[in-house]
């Protein structure tokens, strides 16, 4: 919350803006004065350089009463930008422009501008919706996308609309996200002005410096140390043929170390720049030096931050973004391709002071099937924090905020899933005072269980510890978190980490309490880790190096890392990814575990259950004590409830199929004749298809089910009786006279009929139907039997469903070929008056 004073004087900010720099907003500042007067509302675009940090917020400062609170994606961007303005004045940080960050203030009573993360004006307006004191709020790098960005421009439009109609909005966009913006911040059916200035960057050449063929950039740890290699070679390469400081783009602080250990010896002075370096070695890097200087840096520098003295830019092409596995749970960052829109900015960076070079390590071939711009955060990220910040918020759904994109309805019921098991939220989706407590803490809501539930476990500042490890995406050697803890105790870089430390101890007391057992680092680190994710908990398989999570997702550790995790029996994982075609995820960091522990942690997970089901031929009965997808122990009952096996019988058939059953001849001849009659007459005789019969299993076996206890029983079965059960009464006595089993035929041989097929079906001697002139009909004469005329050897001479016309015309050529083979059978010229006979006729004597 800003200081409520009355505003000081704004002679340094009215100096500034009567003389400004040479920068390309400049020329827009009066459009833009003019759009806030009549508005109140505006964005401006303009691209990366072009002075949009430097004197927007000054010319807000001039047109309102108030603080301006300027928002920056990082806290690095935040200090820089503070420095960058409070130098322009002539006046030290914390005067006329201040700043804040998570854990560090620097403003007073006579600051007008106020720079700071956006993730901090999200706080203050959870606390203060009002924003006391503000008069304006300026949003940098809108079109970056960041989560806690969008929700926060969403937060402030509606404080405007209800709270605050004189609070004055300006967005800042390098893209054409700005139109989507302005359109967001109407008040009216009218978008918001959007201010264009044009670009002044100086013309920028592209080096294309692919990997050398038969080499991989990437593989399933990350980037490989070949590619490590080849962008260090890239850098001496830029610093040998092209003049100018260099800033050189990794995804990650890993990448950042590895690169630099590769570039000892260079004549100039190399610089880490990442978010969590301590302030002193964030401002070294920003700072222009006696000798040439090469930044190697995350995406912080992307278009937030000037590095002064770049004119050359080496990009390995690589970003780190949130992608989330909803159906596993599995929510990690991950290295991912750069899009062309982020590289284009990148190589931006070389262009602001005079014409540059880009060197990109990868093709031109490579770059045209980049995708056109990075995807939206809310649209890949775990949803648990945003999805907590809305209900603190009070809204009832997300669709009554100016989001520029809606989050994925799955990823946001997985989240409110989480948040109310976590006890952060109700039934309902109301906060509960445990999540307005989580809310306040400063990290993931998961992790915030995790401190304030671990303070009392394992003592605050060991909790504090451990969170703060997993808040700051520290890369565990061989995955083993416990040794990552040692390693940033003793660094002396870890000051972002330190002092995330005592801002999360200072926290963790309030919830300490008198019960923190006495565990070693090994098991508390991973008791931590269990309270955050108590999904990820993890149990080695029997006889298997792989690993089962509470979750159910199969997990396996790196085969190549032989360290202190492997072969260990519990485990807790921090961090574990899976990738396309792969069956296990792998597990990135974990900490050891115990039984014991892993109750404490995940207690909500624990079930004892009887299950009965249906396995190799026979009903195994078992009383299961589970927790989550792992099996903790099992004992057999020897006298499961009569309904579970029948239960179990239900699913077996369900899954396997109605084959299961033992089906006798007579069971599969009565079905075909129901098949035959529902399928002719329709209702009421029953639908007795695969899936009628397995959807109706109680109608029809329900009791006989109930005595089943093995195979046999199953095989015991009548389901013949079972069938005719099915029968409604008014129809059942008319079965045999629908649909015969058998029909007698003028010989006097009773025939089966085979139902079988789509039309019945009689296969009868032609001899043994002399004298029929027409086929009998079933089903009260609505389909005529099928005759397949055998020949003496019962071998097919004809079939036909009309015989009359089959006596007329097909049976003079039957006759004619079969008479010759057969001499000692009848064959008739007219068979209609013949007499049907079923056995073999003695020839007559010749005399």
């Amino acid at each position: 919350m800003s200081d409520p004073l009355p505003d000081p004087p704004l002679d340094p900010l009215r100096t500034l803006l009567a003389s400004p720099p040479d920068l390309p907003v400049a020329s827009g500042l009066d459009e833009l004065a003019d759009a806030l007067r009549l508005d109140g509302v505006a964005v401006l675009q303009a691209p990366p350089g072009s002075g949009k940090t430097t004197l927007v917020p000054p010319a807000v400062a001039c047109a309102v009463t108030g603080r301006v609170v300027v928002t920056q994606p990082s806290r690095i961007a935040v200090r820089a930008a503070a420095r960058r303005l409070a130098g322009l004045l002539g006046e030290p940080v914390g005067e006329s422009v201040g700043y804040s960050v998570r854990g560090e203030r620097r403003t007073g009573p006579a600051t007008r501008i106020e720079v700071v993360t956006t993730g901090l004006l999200l706080r203050r307006l959870q606390h203060d919706p009002g924003l006391s004191g503000v008069g304006a709020v300026v949003l940098d790098e809108v079109h970056e996308r960041h989560l806690d960005a969008d929700l926060t421009l969403a937060l402030l439009v509606d404080v405007r609309a209800n709270l605050r109609d004189d609070l004055v909005l300006v967005a800042m966009s390098a893209t054409i996200e700005a139109e989507r913006t302005a359109a967001l911040l109407a008040s009216g059916p009218a978008s918001a002005p959007v201010v264009t200035v044009p670009g002044a960057l100086h013309p920028v050449e592209e080096v294309w410096c692919p990997l050398p063929a038969g080499q991989r950039r990437t593989d399933e740890r990350g980037i490989t140390p070949a590619f490590h290699d080849h962008v260090a070679a890239t850098v001496r390469r830029a610093l040998a043929d092209h003049p100018g400081d260099v800033l050189v783009f990794v995804p990650g602080v890993a990448e950042v170390d590895a690169v630099i250990r590769r570039l000892g010896g260079l004549d100039a002075d190399v610089h880490p720049l990442h978010g969590r370096l301590p302030g002193a070695e964030q401002d070294r890097a920003l700072t222009a030096g006696p000798r040439r200087r090469v930044v190697v840096s995350t995406a912080v520098a992307e278009s937030s931050l000037t590095v002064p003295g770049v004119r050359v830019v080496v990009d390995a092409g690589f970003s780190r973004e949130p992608r989330t596995d909803h159906r596993r749970g599995l929510a990690s960052l991950v290295t991912v391709t750069v899009s062309r829109a982020s590289a284009q900015q990148r190589a931006g960076r070389a262009g602001r002071l005079g014409p540059g070079v880009v060197l990109r390590c990868w093709s031109q071939t490579e770059h045209a099937h980049l995708a056109p711009h990075p995807e939206p955060e809310i649209a890949t990220a775990d949803l648990t924090s945003f999805a907590l910040e809305v209900a603190c918020w009070g809204s009832d759904s997300v669709d009554e905020l100016a989001l520029l994109d809606q989050p994925p309805a799955h990823a946001l019921t997985v989240a409110r899933t989480v948040l109310t098991e976590l006890g952060a939220l109700t039934d309902d989706g109301r906060t509960t005072p445990r999540g307005r407590a989580m809310a306040g803490v400063p990290v993931d809501p998961r992790l915030a269980r995790a401190l304030l539930d671990g303070a009392s476990l394992v003592g605050a500042r060991r909790a504090a510890e451990v969170v703060a490890l997993l808040s700051e995406d520290v890369r565990a050697p061989g995955g083993d978190l416990v040794a990552a803890l040692r390693q940033m105790r003793s660094q002396d870089r870890s000051g972002s980490w330190r002092a995330q430390v005592k801002r999360l101890e200072a926290i963790a007391r309030e919830h300490e309490g008198p019960g923190a057992q006495s565990l070693t680092d090994d098991v508390a680190v991973g008791l931590v880790v269990a309270l955050a994710h108590p999904d990820r908990i993890a149990r080695k398989r029997p006889g298997s190096s792989t690993y089962l999570m509470t979750s159910g997702t199969g997990a396996a550790l790196d085969a190549r890392d032989d360290g202190a995790l492997t072969g260990l029996e519990w485990l807790a994982v921090a961090d574990a990814d899976r990738r396309a075609g792969q069956r296990e995820a792998r597990i990135r960091a974990a900490a050891p575990l115990t039984e014991d522990l892993a109750l404490e942690a995940a207690g909500s997970l624990w079930d004892e259950s009887d299950e009965v089901v249906w396995a190799e031929g026979r009903v195994l009965a078992r009383r299961r004590t589970m927790l989550g997808a792992i099996e903790l122990s099992s004992a057999r009952l020897s006298d499961p409830p009569a309904d579970a096996v029948a239960d179990a019988i239900r699913g077996a058939i369900a899954a396997e199929g109605i084959d299961l059953l033992a089906w006798s001849e007579s069971a599969v001849a009565l079905r075909d004749r129901l098949d035959f009659l529902h399928r002719a007459l329709g209702d009421p005789w029953p639908d007795v298809s695969d899936a009628a019969l397995t959807a109706n299993l109680d109608a029809w076996l329900g009791a006989q089910l109930a005595r089943v206890r093995s195979a046999a029983d199953l095989r015991r079965i009548d389901i013949t009786s079972a069938l005719r059960a099915l029968l409604p009464w008014q129809v059942a006595s008319r079965l045999d006279e629908l649909a015969p089993e058998r029909v007698e035929v003028p010989s006097g041989s009773v025939v089966r009929i085979d139902y079988s097929v789509e039309q019945p079906v009689l296969a009868v001697r032609l001899q043994e139907v002399f004298g029929w002139k027409d086929v009998p009909k079933l089903a009260d004469g609505r389909v005529p039997l099928l005759l397949h005329l055998l020949s003496p050897a019962r071998r097919p001479a004809a079939v036909t469903a009309d015989l009359n016309s089959f006596w007329s015309n097909g049976y003079p050529g039957v006759r004619a070929d079969l008479r010759g083979r057969y001499p000692k059978h009848s064959w008739p010229e007219d068979p209609r008056t013949a007499e049907a006979t079923a056995r073999v006729k003695n020839p007559r004597p010749r005399g």
